[in-house]
């Protein structure tokens, strides 16, 4: 991969595209060494919301891949930098599976057993698990009733796991939507500003950037949307009825990351 086309950069998503529960798909460790021997600026951008920058990075290195904390941009952090800007010194509710608060600097979090008299002026809502239970539900249902704002780190309806796809917060956000009359902003993919934050730590332009990804209209069709090389692959929580039915076409579709480099490499090769 000595030319790589006219690409300058490439965004992948972890769950689905690198592994499945945190274990390696056959050949991604490989694809990505060979990204790196290649030089090529990469990051990877993910809707995990259960661990932070450092506890994915941790998890991605045990499994082999040779990535650092500075290549991984999660909901989490871009969510933290949308609250500072949009909402300083608000106080926010968190409902999220998992503990992330050290990807939330600078963020006023009220307590999440605070009772529903509690002043909140955003519910933030990170991603699904056992914490999204109905009395949890309720309290935010409650909050959004008084004027807090609803902010979402993503809205998936599921996500692949070792046991099958499991639901995920986009399945009790539209609820939380409808019943209360709101609209979430949305600061993870498949938001524009989460690529625009992603292009803008790599330094990159859309149009020069691949993003691989699992999940056609989160991943691919949103970075499209934004001027990005949309790459399908076609692991993790992809369907043929959700390709079938998806409002674009992704530029490429690959059974699997471990075809990246064949990609890139017939990229380089001009046009057949």
């Amino acid at each position: 991969m000595e030319q790589l086309g006219g690409i300058g950069a490439v965004l992948i998503d972890i769950d689905g595209v690198l592994a499945v529960s945190w274990e390696p798909l056959p050949g991604a460790v490989a694809a990505m060494e060979r990204l790196r021997a290649a030089g090529l600026p990469l990051a990877l951008v993910t809707n995990t919301t259960s661990r932070t920058r450092a506890s994915v990075c941790a998890r991605l290195v045990e499994a082999g891949f040779p990535v650092t904390v500075d290549d991984i941009l999660t909901a989490p952090a871009v969510t933290a930098a949308h609250l500072r800007e949009h909402h300083p010194g608000a106080r926010c509710l968190l409902l999220n599976a998992g503990d992330i608060r050290d990807d939330l600097a600078g963020v006023a979090l009220v307590d999440e057993y605070a009772g529903a008299d509690a002043e909140v002026d955003v519910v933030v809502v990170g991603g699904a698990g056992d914490e999204f239970g109905y009395a949890a539900l309720n309290r935010v249902f409650h909050h959004l009733q008084r004027g807090a704002r609803l902010v979402a780190m993503h809205r998936s309806l599921y996500w692949r796991t070792a046991d099958g796809l499991d639901l995920d917060t986009g399945a009790f956000l539209l609820g939380l939507e409808r019943a209360a009359r709101v609209e979430a902003t949305i600061t993870g993919k498949p938001s524009e500003a989460f690529f625009t934050a992603a292009l803008a730590h790599l330094g990159a332009e859309p149009s020069t950037t691949l993003m691989i990804g699992d999940d056609i209209e989160s991943d691919v069709l949103a970075a499209q949307r934004s001027g990005v090389t949309g790459v399908l692959v076609k692991t993790g929580k992809y369907l043929p009825e959700t390709h079938r039915s998806a409002t674009g076409t992704p530029d490429h579709v690959l059974d699997s990351f471990a075809a990246l480099p064949h990609l890139l490499e017939r990229l380089a090769s001009g046009p057949q």
